[in-house]
């Protein structure tokens, strides 16, 4: 079933990370099984952060031997960083799996990124100026305490709450998904694409990676690629309604904006909150009066329907 969430400020910071935290916490009946956010914040300018994970929640319940595993991986992440010139400014470790860096400095950031994925075990959340996504096992309570995400300013964000059907329960298959390397971008998304396959090996064509099978994935690289090769968010939404088959309803989050698209028969919910300054927007109305418990007008987006808005 699964439950989307997202929110915009525009034209100032506010606590994104609460405010989401609310948001998917009142959607959890829709998804138990993992949360995953993509908070966007002030960046600083000349830096960018970095989220990956050197192993999965699980990973940590087969033996002491996994510790050292883990410090392996993070030392090749770390030699890779050197290799090319970054500089760590600070690193954080909210879980023994999961680490976020503030680099600066480098070249290629693309390469640098396939170098350090190839470290068996490693993968890459994110990576981006105003980007950090986090996901874990858990509703959004437990995933929120555990990475601090209550105390997040920023100005937009959206959100999943993952009810597996098709995959494993896993932070791999976890939403939101970023698409590599293209920064800033990430997407949640409620439905199913019909055509995954024929669209992914397009992709992957063209040169792009995945890191899951999970369908969710193919419209992070499809509105990265799109997005490199000169579109507008808006222009990449509409497309999408026409070239990927299935029932979605999916919302994408750049740098300073949040777009939403719904496919022809419109038959994922989404519930939408607008006002001068705030935009909400969710799988169930309940989610939007988690933040918003005053008497509030919402609508729902028609079919083929595409938003965008600027922080």
């Amino acid at each position: 079933m699964c439950g989307i969430a997202g929110l915009i400020h525009k034209g100032k910071s506010s606590s994104v990370g609460s405010e989401m935290t609310a948001m998917l916490q009142a959607l959890k009946h829709r998804g138990p099984d993992s949360t995953g956010y993509a908070v966007y914040g002030q960046p600083t300018e000349g830096d960018y952060i970095m989220r990956l994970m050197v192993a999965e929640a699980e990973d940590m319940h087969k033996g002491r031997g996994i510790h050292k595993i883990i410090e392996d991986r993070i030392k090749a992440v770390e030699d890779v960083l050197v290799e090319h010139d970054v500089r760590i400014k600070d690193r954080q470790a909210p879980t023994e799996y999961s680490l976020r860096y503030v680099l600066s400095g480098g070249g290629d950031m693309a390469e640098m990124a396939a170098h350090i994925e190839e470290a068996e075990g490693v993968e890459i959340l994110s990576m981006g100026n105003g980007l950090e996504l986090i996901k874990d096992l858990g509703d959004a309570t437990v995933v929120s305490e555990q990475y601090g995400l209550n105390s997040f300013q920023g100005t937009h964000a959206i959100g999943h709450t993952r009810m597996a059907t098709e995959s494993d329960v896993d932070i791999k298959s976890a939403h939101p998904y970023w698409a590599f390397p293209y920064n800033d971008v990430s997407v949640v998304h409620n439905g199913q694409i019909t055509n995954y396959w024929i669209m992914r090996r397009e992709m992957e064509r063209k040169g792009h990676r995945f890191m899951s099978n999970c369908d969710s994935e193919l419209l992070a690289v499809y509105t990265a690629h799109n997005l490199a090769s000169g579109m507008t968010l808006e222009e990449s939404l509409r497309k999408s309604i026409d070239e990927i088959d299935g029932v979605f309803t999916y919302l994408v989050a750049t740098k300073d904006q949040l777009g939403m698209a719904k496919d022809t028969m419109a038959a994922k919910p989404l519930v939408l909150y607008e006002s001068d300054d705030l935009i909400a927007m969710a799988s169930e109305e309940v989610a939007i009066r988690a933040i918003l418990p005053e008497e509030i007008d919402t609508y729902d987006p028609y079919d083929e329907e595409v938003r965008v808005w600027q922080a």
